[in-house]
């Protein structure tokens, strides 16, 4: 199962809705491309996460550009208040008992990268995980943007992540940051998180406990992660998986052309079939 998070309000984005930004060479829009990708990684179950103003004009793409007999389930986020929340909406739609994986609905993260999650989500039972992307890997434009730098075990366990915020690419390849922490400049291979994960734990509870008291306060999944693994022994376990996938979305308007554009280059170099649910 995955969980797509679709219920953003793209306020840097205009108000449009970046889930259905068409990105593919017939104008197949991202969350076309990205449930296709998960589909032909093994995730048999895909649950859209919407808001209640959005969620017609996204529920209607897909029963027009997606195969019918895939199982989809919406849910629905009637407050905006974070990805916390957002997997909390969908709980509902789980069956309870088998792990998960979770993804944002406007970012593309690679055929390769959604493979390694439902893989590992299949093989490791209790071990929940976070896909890294390289940082050179998952910056489109020049926009200024905030990333989530991971600091993770010697043995691939995450320790922490830092949001870095104002991260902009340098003419030698590294990122600048505006946001006055150490250090100011990044280096291309640093790994950070695009919001990828995999909970194969029981974590309702936590989810739950998360949101309790926060009114109207977006609560966000690193935050959480974060808290659980603060918790020291016997606290939930988070993998670290590196990959080589690139991951590209349209925070900005002018991000629009670049990712049509990266796209185009993944499907000439064989990296993503032409057409989505090719490999379904």
């Amino acid at each position: 199962m995955l969980v797509i998070l679709a219920a953003g309000r793209a306020k840097r984005y205009g108000g449009a809705l970046k889930p259905l930004a068409p990105v593919g060479p017939q104008d197949e829009t991202i969350i076309d491309l990205l449930a296709s990708d998960a589909v032909a990684a093994g995730f048999s179950t895909l649950v859209v996460v919407v808001n209640p103003d959005s969620g017609p004009a996204i529920e209607e793409r897909v029963r027009r550009a997606w195969p019918a007999e895939l199982d989809v389930r919406f849910a629905t986020q009637t407050r905006a208040r974070g990805t916390v929340d957002a997997v909390l909406s969908a709980y509902d739609e789980l069956d309870g008992t088998h792990a998960f994986g979770v993804s944002n609905g406007d970012d593309l993260y690679g055929p390769q990268a959604m493979r390694m999650l439902a893989s590992h989500l299949g093989g490791a039972p209790g071990d929940n995980a976070l896909v890294a992307f390289r940082l050179d890997h998952a910056v489109v434009g020049t926009s200024p943007v905030t990333r989530g730098l991971c600091r993770s075990s010697r043995e691939g366990r995450l320790l922490q992540i830092d949001e870095r915020r104002g991260v902009t690419r340098r003419p030698d390849r590294r990122f600048d940051t505006g946001d006055g922490q150490a250090p100011a400049v990044l280096d291309p291979s640093a790994l950070v998180s695009m919001n990828l994960w995999g909970f194969a734990s029981a974590l309702r509870d936590d989810f739950e406990a998360a949101m309790t008291g926060a009114d109207e306060r977006e609560v966000l999944l690193p935050e959480l992660v974060g808290e659980l693994i603060a918790r020291g022994e016997g606290s939930p376990r988070f993998a670290v998986l590196p990959t080589e996938s690139r991951c590209v979305g349209v925070t900005h308007p002018d991000d629009l052309a670049l990712v049509r554009a990266d796209v185009a280059a993944q499907i000439a170099r064989g990296e993503r079939p032409a057409r989505p649910w090719s490999d379904h």
